[in-house]
């Protein structure tokens, strides 16, 4: 199983990459849903990590990957900039999956 790493800047993409990771750096959401089905085609990719800010770009094909999908587990990372979430984004992902508001 490897790790596969998309983000929207160099920084972190070395990063990655010396920690043995390999990925790509992209700008638009056309690139990261072709990314992202390219890693759902590799057998070998196992898990997907995706910074924040390019999680903003596509939602919802980033959301039904991790709804309705095994296999790659996506990751968001914070990018060098911080992290980007909102502060109820753990209770909004929760109230998407299964439809409880906490």
């Amino acid at each position: 199983m490897k790790f596969f790493l998309i983000s929207d800047n160099t920084d972190t993409c070395t990063g990655m990459r010396l920690a043995g990771i390999e990925g790509v750096v992209v700008h638009t959401a056309k690139e990261v849903e072709a990314h992202l089905q390219a890693a759902k085609d590799d057998p070998e990719i196992g898990v997907v990590l995706i910074t924040s800010g390019l999680t903003a770009l596509c939602p919802e094909q980033i959301y039904d990957l991790k709804l309705n999908c095994r296999r790659p587990l996506i990751v968001e990372i914070p990018n060098r900039h911080g992290d980007g979430r909102a502060e109820d984004s753990i209770a909004r992902y929760v109230r998407e999956a299964i439809g409880v508001k906490i």
